[in-house]
């Protein structure tokens, strides 16, 4: 059995296929419950999807025009003591290095070419 990670992207582009991506906090918005972060990006879910909090799988979408999905963000958040995983779509360079500063401690995690 090949273990190079192609699994994991072919069963995300499933859900980004099957499922419908919400914004629910627009670029410039700030936090629900810490005000004084605002985000830089789109930020929103997967419907159809469940992440570790319950909650539908979280997605920032950048300013590209082509919703080209070639990277994740994976947390580890010592308050909550939690681990997500978060897709991105049509983030640039810059973008992507935003979203790692809006989750210090994140790793970002970009799609090997041979995994498409």
């Amino acid at each position: 059995m090949a273990h190079d990670g192609a699994g994991f992207w072919l069963n995300l582009d499933a859900f980004l296929l099957q499922g419908e991506v919400v914004i629910d906090r627009p670029k410039g918005a700030p936090h629900p419950r810490l005000r004084q972060i605002i985000y830089p990006l789109d930020y929103g879910y997967l419907t159809g999807t469940q992440a570790a909090d319950g909650e539908g799988v979280d997605v920032w979408r950048g300013s590209m025009a082509e919703a080209l999905f070639d990277a994740v963000v994976c947390t580890a958040d010592p308050e909550k003591k939690d681990v997500e995983v978060k897709i991105l779509l049509g983030c640039t360079a810059a973008e992507k290095m935003e979203i790692l500063d809006f989750h210090p401690g994140g790793m970002l995690v970009e799609r090997p070419p041979t995994a498409t």
